[in-house]
């Protein structure tokens, strides 16, 4: 499975989803994910609300093999129910 994690410099939530997915890339040999920094790359939030297909207020914005996850805390939440977090 792919995980891209949309994010930006100086976010709490932004640095524990990466840290919740390099630990997951560590532990299982089926995970891989990218960090993109929105900033970086002159994303807005409305690209990410056109990429989730509804309005995203806040950051990180997840997605598990292309479909929208939604933030750090509903990450965390499917990492442990159906990831062995």
């Amino acid at each position: 499975m792919f995980v891209e994690i949309f994010g930006r410099p100086g976010c709490p939530y932004c640095v524990r989803a990466k840290q919740i997915a390099e630990q997951l890339t560590e532990e299982r040999d089926d995970f891989e994910f990218r960090y993109v920094d929105i900033h970086a790359e002159g994303l807005t939030k409305d690209d990410l609300a056109a990429k989730a297909g509804k309005p995203v207020t806040t950051v990180p914005q997840i997605f598990l093999d292309e479909q929208h996850i939604g933030g750090c805390t509903d990450f965390e939440a499917y990492a442990k129910a159906n990831l062995g977090l």
